[in-house]
């Protein structure tokens, strides 16, 4: 049989391709490939044969195959054999790894095979052979990459971890550097418990090496041209990170340990502050080589992988921000805890972001700290996958399996991450297995729930103590050199407890408003009324409005589009602007003046409801024409159909508004509805950043609403969930119901000197409502309206006053209009919260023989706006008389139209009679 058809009995698709390089060009291949190829020159024991024509294939050239298929045995399913685990036996996998699973023997270990060409070693001893791949795969790290469908890149780690074996060889002063932040992060964690008995900590106990890993990654990380990081991480060894990466002082920690507070550096700002491993930081460090790196750490709730859509969102808002849209120049880290992987959403969610155009980030460094208990449930109750990895295998990213106890092999492995990610711009997971060594807090009991485990981990000597005795055996160092690095550490933190307990107030140390968020400040009682200026000139406004409804005469569009365009040519000539023209003129204007513009949300290019047309695809290709792109060079302008998410799309925006607060950066819900799928970043972040953490933000949520007849998951943003989170002034609700008021709201987002997150709910049918129209002096000559009064009915006899908010406006002004009831007012509330009560009550002094003051809305009278105003404006000179609106519900519409007409026309017809 020829050569081909051998290969091919052999299933070795691999063989196969190599034969067909050589047929082409033997130079393609190896020296020893070409060898073997050569007449199958098999070496000990091989029969020749002539390079063409049949061959009496010997024992020996199959086995030659069963040698290369153990090869690729070891790099596919290695890490299923590995020595990672340092206080359990690991699970058994079938088949194994034994010779007999390959077709070989004992008897075969002192042939020379050529197949040891592919593992570079070239014609080898089987024994050799083996060798190599054990020690690569199957020792302290355990490395998941062959379902990488990039052969280049598979090549890459192959090539990396084979030359050295996955075996690194350090310097004594190298090894001396792991050793010291081993040490640190030992003895912080045992003096916390020590003095700080009982307090909560959520140690790092049995995982402290990922100390020396995150100092490698800053200091490979920088010679490679990383110039800042950006981390995010739950409560398990934050404070140890925070501590000995970050930099933040050890007796800032200690006195919050003692219960210290910050300053209160005003009263009126109402900061309520946060638990301590909840909290934020940065710093800047220098690396041995004299490199300045900064590094921030993100505040986190509880919501364990909440950060990492905010992480994302931060770097990227950097990149175009800072580095000119080079990623190279940032790193994003995110650790994660094992049950934390494996079980939350948004972590699959931000997966799938990672190569989109408008999210990447140039890869995410993943360092899991794998200490086999969720809480309390053990690791084989909490995934159905084999790693809490395997989320990787969607981004074919490559994973990392690391005994946490093998220091070295730790700081080996998050380089040869980092320098992946350098090159090929992607994710890669670090999965450090280690243990807990106390309970879930530090006055949790274990033994309840993982017995066995925990007598094991009861005898285990901690990471440090483990790599001291191998350097000690090896003589790197001596026992002396152990005890006194020691107790150096120790007697400084000593000092430093003794310096915390000398403090009577907390400093705040990072400020908010520095670097990028300098000239702003934090918004007081006073700031929030104040009229700042939104308007822009008549010939600037009319400028941009031609330039961004003019569409180029070489590109075909589609028809309906280009009559869109010529209808919105039309709104300048005959001064009448739909809400579409007002949203876009605000961008438009915004741009203008040198801001950024970001938009993302499912479908927001076009717009769900087909109103925004901000990108244009032409009829006969799939060429994009961006009209805003026209605008000040158009590169500050961005605008991305987001995957189908909420959480994650929402958190990454939220971010970017956090790291950028002079773009304005938006993200629409489909349905207002639909935001709460990412119930978590308003709860966690949105509403209670600032009284928390300090952090201001403006980021800007539209939520479409409108009660007309959708059913009950296409009609409510639920006005009354986010009223109930408003307090303290902590963000803007809006429902405008003018076009030119909605600019004027967008632009002041930029305008004032102070941040406040914007949740505005925006309209549906009123997107081409006849009377939902603006004229141009209603955005040159006027500035935004918390409230608008009504200009038809007469004051001196109005007896009725309806104050209401968004849509239902149009509804109650028909009613008005077609019955010429001058005595019953109808006043609108653009701004929800805060509660513009100041012009509340001079509108009810204006109408002063008014008896009755009805709050009238479309939503049920359990939701929307009522709720909260009964609350607050109880007992006060703007107490509504009574609600109008639907009765009681669980669910926030009816999915019957007849019905919905019915409920719209007792509303109206009540606020009427």
């Amino acid at each position: 049989m020829d050569k081909l058809t051998f290969l091919s009995n052999a299933d070795s698709s691999y063989i196969d391709g190599l034969y067909q390089a050589y047929k082409a060009d033997p130079n393609s291949v190896d020296f020893g490939w070409q060898k073997f190829f050569e007449g199958f020159d098999f070496g000990q024991g091989a029969e020749a044969s002539a390079p063409s024509g049949d061959v009496n294939v010997s024992d020996h050239a199959l086995k030659e195959i069963n040698v290369l298929n153990m090869i690729h045995g070891y790099r596919d399913r290695g890490h299923l054999f590995t020595q990672t685990n340092p206080v359990r036996e690991r699970r058994k996998y079938y088949p194994g790894k034994e010779l007999e699973t390959f077709g070989l023997s004992e008897a075969d270990m002192d042939t020379v095979f050529n197949a040891g060409v592919e593992v570079g070693l070239g014609p080898a001893k089987l024994r050799d052979i083996r060798q190599l791949i054990e020690d690569t795969y199957c020792r302290s790290i355990g490395a998941e990459f062959r379902y990488i469908r990039n052969p280049e890149k598979i090549k890459w780690l192959q090539d990396h971890m084979e030359a050295d074996r996955n075996q690194p060889k350090y310097t004594v002063d190298q090894k001396k550097r792991i050793f010291k932040k081993l040490n640190r992060a030992v003895v912080f964690e045992s003096f916390l418990g020590t003095k700080f008995l009982g307090q909560k900590r959520f140690s790092l106990e049995g995982a402290e090496s990922l100390i020396p890993a995150l100092d490698s990654i800053i200091e490979k990380g920088a010679s490679l041209g990383i110039q800042e990081f950006m981390i995010g991480m739950a409560h398990r060894g934050r404070l140890n990170v925070l501590a000995n990466t970050m930099g933040k002082p050890y007796k800032t920690i200690f006195s919050e340990f003692e219960g210290k507070m910050y300053a209160e550096e005003d009263p009126e700002l109402q900061f309520g502050g946060d638990v301590k491993y909840h909290l934020g930081y940065s710093s800047d460090v220098t690396t041995d080589d004299g490199k300045q790196i900064h590094l921030s750490l993100a505040p986190n709730p509880s919501h364990l992988e909440t950060v990492d859509p905010i992480v994302e969102g931060i770097t990227r808002s950097k990149i175009d921000m800072k580095y000119n849209g080079d990623s190279s120049k940032i790193a994003p880290i995110l650790i994660h805890g094992d049950a934390a992987i494996a079980g939350q959403g948004v972590v699959y969610e931000v997966t799938q972001m990672s190569k989109l155009e408008g999210y990447r980030t140039g890869g995410t460094i993943h360092i899991v700290i794998n200490n086999q208990v969720g809480f309390t449930t053990n690791y084989k109750d909490a995934r159905s996958g084999t790693y809490c990895t395997d989320v990787a295998k969607i981004s074919s990213s490559p994973v990392f399996h690391v005994n946490g106890d093998d220091a070295e092999a730790v700081v080996y492995a998050v380089n040869l991450a980092v320098e992946y990610r350098q090159k090929y711009k992607t994710d890669v997971y670090i999965d450090l297995l280690c243990y807990r060594r106390y309970g879930h807090n530090e006055a949790d009991e274990p033994k309840f729930t993982q017995p066995l485990l925990y007598k094991s981990i009861e005898k285990h000597p901690n990471p440090k103590d483990v790599y001291a005795k191998k350097l000690v055996d090896e003589k790197s160092i001596d026992q002396s050199y152990v005890k006194d690095v020691e107790k150096e550490f120790k007697d400084y933190l000593q000092e430093q407890l003794n310096l915390a307990k000398q403090i009577e107030n907390l400093e705040e140390e990072i400020p908010m408003f520095r670097g990028a968020w300098k000239g702003l400040h934090a918004a007081k009682k006073a700031d929030i009324f104040e009229t700042v200026d939104t308007k822009v000139p008549a010939k600037e406004f009319l400028k941009l409005a031609g330039e961004i409804t003019t569409l180029p005469k070489d590109k075909k569009f589609f028809r309906k589009i280009s009559k869109l365009f010529e209808d919105r040519a039309a709104m300048v000539k005959n001064d009448s602007y739909d809400w579409a023209m007002g949203e876009l003129m605000a961008y438009a204007t915004l741009l203008d003046e040198g801001k950024r513009v970001r938009i993302s949300g499912q479908d927001v290019q076009r717009g769900t409801f087909s109103h925004r047309h901000a990108v244009l695809t032409l009829e006969d290709s799939e060429e994009k024409y961006v009209p805003l792109a026209n605008v000040n060079g158009g590169e500050r302008f961005n605008i991305y159909n987001s995957l189908l998410s909420e959480y994650a799309v929402l958190g990454f925006e939220y971010g970017y508004a956090l790291a950028n607060p002079q773009a304005l950066t938006i993200w629409e819900a489909q349905f207002g509805d639909f935001y709460n799928g990412a119930q978590i970043i308003v709860d966690q972040y949105l509403s209670s950043a600032e009284t928390k953490w300090k952090r201001s933000n403006g980021l800007v949520m539209m939520l479409p609403h409108g009660m007309e007849g959708q059913g009950p998951e296409h009609s409510s943003g639920r006005i009354e969930r986010f009223l109930e989170l408003c307090a303290n002034d902590n963000m803007i609700l809006a429902n405008c119901t003018t076009p030119a008021n909605y600019f004027h709201l967008l632009r002041r987002q930029l305008v004032r000197e102070f941040r406040k997150p914007l949740v505005v709910f925006t309209p549906k049918s009123l997107l081409r409502h006849p009377k939902v129209v603006s004229k141009l002096t209603d955005f040159t000559e006027v500035n935004f309206q918390e409230v608008i009064d009504d200009t038809y009915a007469k004051p001196t006899t109005v007896k009725r006053v309806l104050f209401c908010s968004g849509k239902i406006y149009y509804d109650l002004l028909e009613k008005q209009q077609a019955e010429k009831r001058t005595d019953i007012a109808i006043v609108r509330i653009e701004q929800l919260y805060p509660a513009p009560v100041d012009q509340l009550k001079a509108i009810r002094a204006r109408y002063k023989k008014a008896t009755e003051f009805f709050w009238v809305q479309e939503e049920n009278e359990n939701m929307g706006p009522w709720p909260y105003y009964c609350r607050v404006f109880r007992n006060t000179d703007v107490a509504f008389t009574d609600v109008i609106a639907r009765a009681q519900s669980g669910s926030p519409a009816t999915g019957y139209m007849k019905k919905h007409i019915a409920q719209q026309e007792a509303i109206i017809n009540k606020s009427f009679e």
